[in-house]
């Protein structure tokens, strides 16, 4: 994973490769260093990895549109082994098109941080993903969410 930080917080985090990489940070000099918010945003991303949830996060400062910014902040409120559709989604910030919604989940910066990959279709089925449908495959089982056999979700604990 890319991770952009600086001394006030964590601006983006993408996988290798993703879509969206590095979006609005493309014509800056990046200097790789360590900083105190890097080190959090690695042992929140080493616990996660781990299957811990964890109780601490680095300060997030994604940057984007007021409209961005709304939906992203719902996207945080979405506990580790649930997910929402992104109609649910703009019938909760009173948008009249999940399609908007879309555009913006698609446009988040900080994945794993601000937690796109919990957002489904109306139907419960995988939708696109800006770092790949199977990471975000890969995301949800390790939340401990199962899939039926026509790639939807099923909101149950792989145990239960």
């Amino acid at each position: 994973m890319i991770l952009i930080a600086d001394e006030n917080g964590l601006y983006g985090s993408w996988f290798m490769g993703q879509k969206y990489d590095r979006l609005g940070f493309e014509d800056l000099e990046i200097a790789e260093q360590s900083s105190s918010i890097l080190s959090e945003a690695q042992a929140w991303l080493d616990a996660y990895f781990a299957g811990q949830e964890p109780d601490f996060c680095p300060p997030l400062s994604p940057q984007g549109s007021p409209f961005q910014q709304r939906v992203w902040q719902e996207l945080v409120k979405i506990p580790a082994g649930s997910t929402m559709t992104y109609g649910q989604l703009a019938e909760l910030l009173a948008c009249k098109s999940a399609q908007a919604i879309g555009g913006a989940v698609g446009k988040n910066p900080l994945s794993i941080f601000i937690p796109c990959h919990r957002v489904l279709g109306s139907q419960g089925q995988l939708t696109g993903y800006a770092g790949g449908l199977e990471r975000k495959v890969w995301l949800l089982e390790h939340e401990g969410l199962s899939l039926d056999d026509k790639s939807r979700v099923v909101l149950r604990k792989k145990n239960d």
